[in-house]
């Protein structure tokens, strides 16, 4: 079962206010419109300890995976503070950055699509090492690589093999010995299992969990299956429209969700028995999500909110309540 926040594990991670918005050009006829500002991720608090996975998840465009490359400097952050082991990454120039990258690893969506069809599975392990350690022998590249491919589930014979010579999972744990190559701190693990097949998905979570529990990593975890991050996850933060909306221990959240679009989310999720399963009561959301280059004043989820009143469209909530659960909702007692 997920293992309680432990507020003594060292601080990996301190994202402070973060925003990331995006200049949108304007389709007026005239030279001199502004062009809009779409917020892909409008003021996002979280911490991330050792060892810990936070699972994040939200609607396609609620800006989850932004939010992740904001954290590993792949997009740029606008206002706030991505502070890794005591660091402003924000603050950084790109040289400085450098270093802190064998720290900070991704894996991608797509397996296949993130890896050079050109360059053969070896090759593709070892260019990190390549990068970081260019003092290295071939041959310990070599061996570190192979090492890796065991570690992962790759046979070490097919190191001279292509990508397109691969299946989904396997081209995925491609892409995780990759990252973990230079034994980073902390993976990005963005939607890595949602192209893959329900068996196959499985072995990669139980990978990722395996590999946490001998290296010590930190995960960030993003996904649309809420049973996968369940399964995963320690914290989870819920995001809509670029802003956190609930936030706390996993059993927490999927015990006793508080925010009316967590509940709506969690209903979602298929329950094994099936007389419970025909009984549940699911909770609809009408509505499509707002644009995020005008979003709704006040509450972002106050168009679709069962629970809205007026005041939500002239008072922006924030997360109140302890790291346990916090939720934002001025109406939470109301849930």
């Amino acid at each position: 079962m997920n293992a309680p926040l432990n507020v003594d594990k060292k601080l990996m991670l301190d994202v402070k206010d973060l925003k990331v918005h995006f200049d949108i050009a304007s389709k007026s006829a005239w030279p001199w419109s502004k062009p809009s500002k779409l917020k892909a991720v409008d003021g996002v608090n979280v911490r991330l300890y050792e060892g810990e996975t936070l699972g994040v998840v939200g609607e396609s465009g609620c800006g989850k995976s932004t939010f992740a490359r904001a954290i590993i400097g792949l997009v740029e952050a606008t206002e706030g503070e991505v502070v890794w082991l005591g660091q402003d990454l924000t603050k950084m120039k790109a040289i400085e950055r450098r270093e802190t990258r064998k720290d900070m690893q991704m894996i991608f969506q797509d397996p296949l699509a993130s890896l050079n069809p050109r360059m053969n599975i070896g090759d593709i392990i070892a260019e990190p090492l390549i990068t970081f350690y260019p003092r290295l022998s071939k041959d310990e590249v070599k061996a570190r690589v192979k090492a890796m491919m065991d570690k992962v589930g790759l046979l070490p014979n097919v190191i001279n093999r292509y990508p397109h010579e691969f299946s989904g999972g396997q081209c995925q744990r491609i892409g995780i010995a990759r990252a973990l190559i230079l034994e980073p701190k902390m993976i990005i693990c963005d939607e890595p299992v949602s192209a893959l097949d329900v068996s196959i998905q499985a072995q990669v979570v139980n990978l990722l969990k395996e590999l946490q529990k001998e290296l010590g990593l930190s995960l960030v975890f993003i996904a649309h299956d809420l049973s996968v991050v369940k399964h995963i996850s320690d914290r989870v933060l819920v995001m809509y429209l670029g802003n956190a909306v609930e936030l706390g221990e996993a059993k927490e959240i999927f015990a006793e969700p508080k925010h009316p679009y967590t509940r709506a989310l969690m209903s979602a999720v298929p329950i094994p028995d099936p007389e419970v399963e025909r009984n549940k009561k699911i909770e609809m959301l009408e509505g499509d999500l707002p644009s995020p280059i005008n979003p709704p004043s006040g509450c972002v989820f106050r168009t679709r909110c069962p629970k809205a009143t007026e005041l939500c469209a002239k008072e922006t909530p924030t997360l109140k309540g302890a790291d346990k659960h916090a939720v934002s909702c001025l109406h939470v007692e109301m849930v």
